[in-house]
């Protein structure tokens, strides 16, 4: 029987933070991305000390999973800005960078090209 998203992140709850890490690979990223639920990014931004996501954390989170998964590449900070209707600088208040934001969202390692931007 395969492993679902739900079961993993169901898993992860009751094993150590080193389960969790097992999941992401050196630079940080989600090995598989199939294994994302909001559950996990709820628990990621738990020990980022993001707190509770709230609705405008969504918006910029569905938003980068939806263009990524369109696109397969990292929308520019401009077109994210302007498509979740939030500033540049609430953006950095939320997250505090784009490497998380992109790590909570589940994305894959974007590349070294993507990550000098981050």
């Amino acid at each position: 029987m395969a492993t679902t998203a739900l079961h993993t992140t169901d898993r992860l709850r009751a094993e150590a933070p080193e389960a969790l890490e097992a999941l992401f690979d050196e630079s940080g990223f989600l090995r598989d991305p199939a294994l994302w639920t909001e559950e996990l990014a709820e628990r990621l931004a738990w020990e980022a000390g993001l707190g509770a996501l709230t609705e405008p954390h969504w918006r910029v989170i569905r938003y980068l999973r939806a263009r990524f998964h369109a696109l397969g590449g990292i929308p520019s900070m401009h077109r994210v800005c302007r498509d979740t209707g939030l500033s540049r600088e609430a953006i950095h208040q939320l997250f505090g960078s784009c490497f998380r934001v992109w790590r909570i969202a589940g994305l894959p390692d974007p590349g070294e090209e993507a990550k000098a931007y981050m």
